[in-house]
């Protein structure tokens, strides 16, 4: 083993953090890292916002499904994927003129450039939580900044061609506090050679019976299975709706279907 195979090894997410405020050097190294992330064609469409600021914290604890240990983070970092500083690149060199001199057809983000851009800012923020990691502060992942996209548009001065992907909070470790690691999908079942190899019902039940063995008929939604739960609380929820929603109307924006 190495040090980034035990940093990567002993990482979890994290959502108790020691009162300290991260410090002002370790931000920095976790931010050179995760601009140091492989990017498509080195164009980097992506920005990531720092937020410390209690109120903000505040506010993303409830827009974010209602989470409050979002609010306890020392330090949220926002990963938006972001092509309106190229589209403003293009607009102040002319590339529209440029388009009807040469006959070519002007246009702007569309479907594809928005998922480039949201691969481009989850690397670059796997980077931040590795390099984090092996400073010795925790994070942990938030996709719900996805959601509710007119007020997080808002709240944080997101332009046009721009959309929040991810949120980190991050925080040092609790002095003597123990990692909990969930058990992960066996690798036979993720890891496939040459080309993808579709599971039979076999398979499928062995892959997933470390969750059926955690199944409680006793729940609030007449579950008789994990499936039938799993479903329930996350594929058919409503923060789940809202998250569909909020990106429908992002690509909408995207695909010039909305001015």
């Amino acid at each position: 083993m190495n040090e980034i195979i035990d940093v990567l090894n002993n990482r979890c997410s994290l959502r108790k953090y020691a009162k300290e405020m991260i410090s002002d050097k370790h931000l920095d190294l976790i931010l050179d890292m995760a601009i140091k992330a492989p990017t498509a064609g080195n164009m980097m469409p992506y920005s990531i916002i720092v937020i410390k600021d209690d109120e903000m914290k505040e506010t993303l604890s409830q827009t974010c499904d209602n989470q409050p240990f979002i609010k306890s983070a020392p330090v949220c970092l926002v990963f938006v994927a972001d092509y309106q500083k190229w589209f403003d690149y293009y607009r102040i060199n002319d590339v529209e003129k440029f388009c009807k001199k040469t006959g070519r057809t002007y246009q702007g983000p569309s479907e594809s450039s928005f998922i480039l851009a949201l691969e481009d800012a989850l690397i670059a923020s796997v980077n931040a939580v590795t390099a984090a990691e092996s400073l010795g502060i925790g994070s942990c992942y938030i996709g719900d900044i996805m959601e509710q996209y007119e007020i997080h548009k808002e709240l944080l001065n997101i332009p046009r061609y721009a959309y929040p992907v991810a949120m980190l909070c991050l925080g040092y470790y609790p002095k003597d506090y123990k990692k909990k690691f969930r058990t992960r999908f066996d690798k036979k079942y993720v890891v496939f050679n040459e080309k993808y190899n579709i599971l039979d019902e076999k398979r499928i039940k062995d892959m997933y019976k470390h969750l059926d063995n955690r199944f409680s008929e006793n729940n609030p939604f007449e579950a008789k299975n994990y499936a039938q739960l799993h479903y329930a609380v996350k594929t058919n929820s409503s923060f789940a709706d809202e998250m569909n929603r909020s990106i429908k109307e992002v690509l909408k924006v995207w695909n010039g279907l909305i001015k």
